[in-house]
């Protein structure tokens, strides 16, 4: 899902939240974009500490400021909507969910934050779970990388090394679930789950260190 021009603005002025102007964006539509994102967060800040990645670390932050952000406009928007006590009511339950999606969002800041402080996790739990199946990881495409102008659909990603890309950032935006058709541009920051091996071939392909794909036995696919 990626956010209107709007949000982006929102996420520009993350911890300014007394500088925010409302602007007429459906309830809805924040509460999906909070879910969403709160959703990423989790994923993310339990691979920070697990694999103690400082930079998936900070994205959940950025993504926590972001979500303050969005919960902020939120408030905005169920306080104007509000006409009678009736209209109080109904958003009774906006409310609630919007503030426990908020705790979420805190609560994977919380856990990143073990690996900004350098605080860690115990090898033993680390040394378990480096054997998981599926990790996360966190990779920006360079100019030179064969990603770059090319659609989601067209990587195929899944049957090719094992790997999915579950978001992009691209700039303060954040497209989270992009869709197939979604085309990949240099600097964008890709957010990515699957096999070990296949998330370290999607690194190096991004990063410009792999001009094509490699097969299954090390040698090398088309490009492309």
């Amino acid at each position: 899902m990626a956010y209107p021009s709007a949000f982006g603005e929102f996420c520009l002025r993350m911890g300014k939240l007394d500088k925010i102007q409302y602007r007429p964006i459906p309830v809805r539509d924040l509460l999906v974009e909070m879910k969403d994102m709160s959703e990423l967060m989790i994923d993310l800040a339990y691979s920070s500490a697990l694999f103690n990645s400082r930079e998936l670390a900070e994205e959940v932050l950025e993504l926590e400021e972001c979500v303050d952000s969005l919960a902020y406009l939120l408030d905005m928007g169920a306080m104007i909507a509000v006409r009678n006590p009736s209209d109080a009511e109904s958003l009774v339950g906006v409310s609630v969910v919007a503030s426990a999606i908020d705790k979420i969002s805190d609560a994977a800041g919380d856990i990143s934050a073990i690996v900004l402080r350098g605080i860690g996790i115990h090898p033993l739990v680390r040394e378990v779970f480096e054997k998981v199946e599926e990790r996360l990881t966190r990779v920006e495409i360079k100019p030179e990388s064969i990603l770059v102008g090319r659609k989601r659909r067209d990587l195929k990603l899944a049957s090719r090394i094992g790997a999915n890309i579950i978001a992009i950032r691209r700039g303060r935006d954040w497209i989270i679930n992009p869709k197939e058709d979604e085309t990949l541009q240099k600097g964008d920051i890709l957010i990515a789950r699957g096999a070990p091996l296949g998330i370290e071939e999607l690194r190096q392909v991004a990063e410009g260190i792999l001009k094509n794909w490699r097969n299954r036995r090390g040698t090398r696919r088309k490009t492309v």
